[in-house]
């Protein structure tokens, strides 16, 4: 196919001002060009998603990404992702579409606030949760994921103290699930899964009231308390591959997703009004731009990216590391639906 002959545009502006489809097609000549791959996690629009090379969560992503022969990564996502993404592959250019898109969690937490802890529990080991930024991480022993959090938390010596950031509610079903009582959490939250509420799920269990109720473990334990399944956004795609009817807490994004991949089954947000709107920062337009200009590049001091790369890699090491996606999870794929390891 012979490539169409294609300017940058000055502003993402003018860009905002094609149409999706002259976008998707720009993104995907100017990615071609550059040998670059798109990573989308499962919480952005669905317009991103569908010119994403992999889909997923964002440690997963920034595995795949690795693997690849590619030079250069975006990250449609937030920051602490793109800079997970560099840590993991230094050698590649890893850009953003849209540098304010943070993530208010992560912000909970600071590098310097967390020493401080630390100088008070000396004797405690630090567990991060992976939505955190690569300053924090460089700070910690070791990280986790929502999906390896209790497994990763029980490979430290049960009298250790722990102290655990920047989550306070994935702290506490760590708590609940393990029965530690020194686990010492950050009192940070995720304010689209903190803010679902218990009124939420009963109307929706009124009107679904054969469906599972699969929920985050970054929600309030009196939701997980109700719920059917706690598990990652990974478990709930899935989930959504083996059940038929399914009340997700989680952000709103997901549940359009899998709704659009299986128009025949049924996916109940447990509440509409959880979205993320650092998430939704990233547009066609934005991505297109930075294609093209070869912004917003993440960086980081080299001595940074190696420390938390060390605290990445020995949860990696308590969880099995990465594995290639099975033959199901490459079908689910192909299907639009991208399974994670």
């Amino acid at each position: 196919m012979i490539r169409p002959a294609r300017l940058p545009l000055k502003t993402v502006r003018e860009y905002s001002e094609l149409s999706r489809e002259e976008l998707a097609d720009r993104i995907h000549w100017r990615k071609k060009d550059l040998n670059a791959v798109i990573l989308g996690h499962n919480y952005q629009e669905i317009e991103i998603q569908e010119v994403s090379d992999f889909l997923g969560d964002s440690l997963a992503l920034s595995q795949e990404a690795a693997d690849t022969e590619a030079d250069i990564i975006v990250f449609c996502g937030v920051h602490f992702m793109a800079e997970t993404a560099k840590i993991l592959s230094p050698e590649k250019t890893v850009l953003m579409p849209d540098p304010g898109a943070g993530c208010p969690m992560a912000d909970f937490v600071t590098a310097e606030g967390l020493k401080k802890l630390k100088a008070r529990h000396p004797e405690a080991a630090v567990v991060t949760y992976v939505n955190s930024s690569a300053e924090v991480k460089a700070e910690s022993d070791i990280c986790c994921t929502s999906a390896n959090a209790v497994q990763v938390v029980e490979t430290i010596p049960a009298d250790r103290p722990i102290i655990f950031v920047p989550d306070r509610n994935l702290a506490q079903w760590v708590i609940d699930e393990t029965g530690r009582d020194n686990i010492i959490p950050w009192e940070g939250y995720c304010h689209v899964h903190d803010d679902m509420v218990l009124d939420e799920l009963e109307f929706a269990k009124e009107d679904h009231p054969s469906a599972l109720v699969v929920i985050h473990p970054e929600a309030r334990q009196e939701l997980l308390d109700r719920a059917d399944v706690v598990t990652s956004t990974s478990g709930m795609v899935r989930m959504a591959a083996e059940h038929d009817q399914l009340i997700i807490g989680t952000e709103k994004g997901l549940v359009d997703k899998l709704q659009k991949d299986y128009p025949l089954k049924t996916f109940i947000p447990l509440s509409k009004a959880a979205v993320c709107g650092n998430m939704k920062a990233n547009t066609l337009a934005k991505l297109a731009w930075s294609l093209d200009h070869l912004r917003f590049e993440v960086t980081m001091p080299e001595n940074v990216r190696v420390r938390a790369a060390t605290a990445l890699q020995r949860m990696l090491d308590v969880s099995g590391g990465w594995q290639a996606p099975t033959e199901e999870q490459e079908r689910l794929e192909m299907a639009g639906v991208r399974s994670e390891g």
